[in-house]
């Protein structure tokens, strides 16, 4: 009898696990598939993959740098070194459903991006893929005194233009704060008292021209289509020489996407320059609002809704009507489930939640990894 009991429970045993195998063995199988070549990875792309379309699975070889050692990671990004305990957000990585990204290696990206410039243009959200790109590469240089700012500036959120070259490879990574793309301007005489400035929908931001002799140009933009951001501040809308009191943001955010659309079929030269453009971010406040802000230990099986945003349909519909080619960076799902990536009260200034950015490394090493992923599936 005693015999039999325990060949019971070993028969049990061995079929919980194979049912329901441990999370180490899954990660030790994805991460050996995770080996794909380039030629692989192109056959997946040509067959209809879409890499937006997946789930994050846990990965121990991540993350894949460390914040603290890196000198161009805003110290508000770095949620590790601002003391936040438990380190499972770092270990998620995304993986399509029908093809598996290439392995991140600096030492390759570096060669494919040798002799050229990099240019992202937007936000704060901008500024952290920003960042992120600069931390990834910076792994695979031996000498990290050959990266430097170009022009001796620190990374602050008040400087409109900063760029960090890598001197070996003769590769310069630049970021351009532009937060509505188009021009922002003063009051025209004769405002109403509530008008404090306008953005002038008929012409691009007046730095435009620096972002034309780019290799890579990366754009995003939404944070600041908000109420907050532009009504309650005495921000409104301008065509034409006339103030458009009345438009709605949702509107208006259309009308400057088709600025933007004209100025890259007249400005960019796509033989030169690959364009793309990153849709919304997925943010996790609470209940709508900006003050109550939980981040969560893992990420979210619920989404709420947050796969979709009205932001990132006005930009899928205009990167559709251009003209000449432009790639579409479509993050928004993936974001969604991310509840436990973003900055919280882990920043430099913990008394202010958030629930916008993200931690760094984190979701947006991913963005960087799948905009690599496109550029050598047309190297």
């Amino acid at each position: 009898m005693l015999g039999s009991i325990v060949c019971f429970l070993i028969v049990m045993g061995s079929s919980y696990f194979y049912l329901f195998p441990s999370t180490e063995t899954v990660v030790v199988e994805v991460n050996q598939n995770r080996d794909v070549n380039s030629s692989n990875f192109n056959d997946s792309l040509s067959k209809g993959c879409n890499v937006f379309d997946g789930k994050w699975v846990f990965d121990e070889s991540f993350p894949l740098y460390n914040a603290s050692q890196c000198p161009f990671a805003e110290r508000g990004f770095d949620c590790l070194g601002n003391g936040r305990r438990d380190i499972g957000y770092l270990k998620w990585r995304w993986k399509p459903k029908n093809c598996e990204i290439p392995r991140f290696n600096s030492r390759s990206v570096l060669e494919l991006l040798r002799g050229k410039r990099v240019v992202f243009v937007g936000d704060s959200l901008s500024r952290t893929q920003w960042e992120s790109m600069i931390c990834m590469l910076m792994s695979g240089v031996e000498d990290k005194n050959s990266v430097y700012e170009i022009n001796g500036n620190e990374i602050t959120k008040q400087i409109r233009h900063l760029g960090v070259r890598f001197r070996t490879f003769d590769v310069t990574v630049e970021f351009y704060r532009s937060v509505f793309l188009v021009q922002p301007a003063p009051v025209p005489k004769h405002s109403p008292k509530r008008v404090k400035m306008v953005l002038k929908f008929d012409e691009l931001d007046d730095i435009s021209g620096e972002w034309i002799d780019s290799d890579i140009l990366v754009f995003n933009s939404g944070h600041w289509w908000t109420p907050t951001k532009l009504f309650e501040l005495g921000w409104y809308f301008q065509i034409g020489g006339r103030i458009k009191l009345g438009m709605p943001i949702s509107s208006a955010f259309k009308v400057a996407l088709a600025t933007w659309q004209s100025w890259i079929e007249n400005a960019i030269n796509p033989n030169r320059t690959r364009v793309f453009f990153r849709t919304f971010e997925s943010t996790h406040w609470s209940s709508g609002s900006h003050q109550n802000c939980r981040v969560t230990r893992r990420p979210s099986l619920g989404i709420k809704g947050r796969h979709r945003s009205l932001i990132s349909d006005a930009i899928i519909n205009a990167v559709k009507n251009v003209s000449i080619p432009v790639k579409l960076l479509h993050v928004t799902p993936m974001g969604a489930f991310r509840s436990d990536a973003h900055v919280g009260s882990w920043s430099d200034n913990p008394s202010v939640p958030d629930c916008s950015h993200w931690c760094l490394p984190g979701v947006p090493d991913m963005w960087n990894e799948l905009l690599f992923s496109s550029l050598l599936s047309n190297r």
